[in-house]
């Protein structure tokens, strides 16, 4: 079991064996699953990535600076590391393996889908989305019995909505880039997690989440992620 001092974590079972999720912050997480170390978005100014666990598997959602930064992939990556990323960010980093939406592949043992994550109502002052169709990438990885889906930054497009059989999900509300808390409920409604954790929230109150879903059969769980 890995545990890591100053983060909190959950610790949920699955059909393969105990999965270990450490919020790390922002869009950062940190799992651990049968002796691999996964980091999705590690992002240096929410850790000292130097001081954590080398990745076995890094999963980046999109180019952003806040979810593809070089300072702390150089910490965790080392020769034997795979790296899943999008086509946008293989431009600025070398040597990883590119999915696009739709994509499914078998990473180390670990099944793994990109699925799309972009804007559908906030956008740019120009008209642009924050976060266009294509660019970016939510991803489900399936542990045993267990799915969980990382949305990374996107709305409640139809695409999520449509998820089957998630487990475990973390929605984002860091506005005005993704969505706000009555976004992510209409979304969680839709598919029906078993576990919601509210996730890259900023300055928006996660706790509001909860009296949305009230009387849903979905667990929302709020940690340290802002």
């Amino acid at each position: 079991m890995l545990t890591t001092p100053r983060f909190e974590s959950d610790f949920i079972p699955t059909s393969a064996g105990e999965l270990v999720i450490t919020f790390i912050g922002h869009g950062s997480l940190m799992l651990h699953y049968q002796g691999k170390t996964i980091h999705v978005d590690p992002f240096s100014r929410v850790a000292a990535y130097a001081d954590l666990p080398k990745a076995d598997l890094i999963l980046i959602t999109h180019e952003h600076s806040d979810h593809l930064d070089p300072e702390a992939l150089a910490h965790i990556r080392t020769a034997e590391t795979t790296v899943v990323l999008t086509e946008l960010c293989a431009r600025q980093l070398e040597g990883g393996i590119v999915m696009c939406n739709g994509d499914k592949r078998d990473i180390d043992g670990i099944p793994v889908e990109a699925v799309p994550a972009y804007n559908l109502v906030h956008k740019r002052e120009n008209g642009e989305p924050f976060h266009p169709r294509g660019d970016g990438n939510g991803y489900i990885l399936t542990f045993g019995d267990t799915r969980l889906y990382i949305a990374g930054d996107s709305e409640n497009i139809p695409e999520m909505k449509g998820l089957k059989d998630i487990t475990v999900a973390f929605l984002p509300m860091n506005l005005p880039y993704t969505m706000t808390p009555e976004m992510v409920a209409d979304a969680a409604r839709a598919f029906k997690p078993k576990i919601l954790y509210p996730y890259h929230f900023g300055s928006t109150e996660p706790a509001a989440l909860a009296g949305l879903l009230e009387g849903e059969d979905i667990e929302v769980r709020v940690r340290k992620l802002a």
